[in-house]
């Protein structure tokens, strides 16, 4: 009886820890993106900004990594919102952004909403 109430105690573990995630991801390596379907209305122009402007420099696979990960795969160094605000304020200063500090704030904000998303 015992081993039969551990098991269902463990299965409903396993399957609530594998609950939907909020955010969904599509794709895999440099073709990873967030799934838009997953992205809340408020924030999809947001997201569409993103996944125009972001990509000059960089894959979106980085962005999804440092969010689900919490930490930016190439310095390992944390992603969290101060990080973000830092990343908003170092891509404002670089000429070849071609990003206005209302778009750099919505994206920051949607960055902010992604990991509080992640983290629930």
């Amino acid at each position: 009886m015992k081993r039969l109430m551990l098991l269902a105690a463990l299965i409903t573990l396993v399957t609530s820890s594998l609950a939907e995630a909020r955010i969904k991801v599509k794709g895999r390596g440099d073709n990873m993106n967030f799934d838009p379907e997953s992205i809340e209305a408020t924030f999809r122009p947001a997201f569409d900004l993103m996944s125009r402007k972001c990509i000059k420099c960089h894959t979106m696979g980085r962005t999804v990594i440092s969010v689900q990960t919490g930490r930016a795969p190439i310095t390992g160094q944390p992603f969290n919102k101060q990080a973000v605000k830092a990343y908003g304020i170092k891509m404002l200063r670089k000429p070849n952004s071609d990003m206005n500090k209302q778009e750099i704030r919505d994206i920051v904000l949607l960055l902010n909403h992604l990991l509080d998303e992640n983290m629930k």
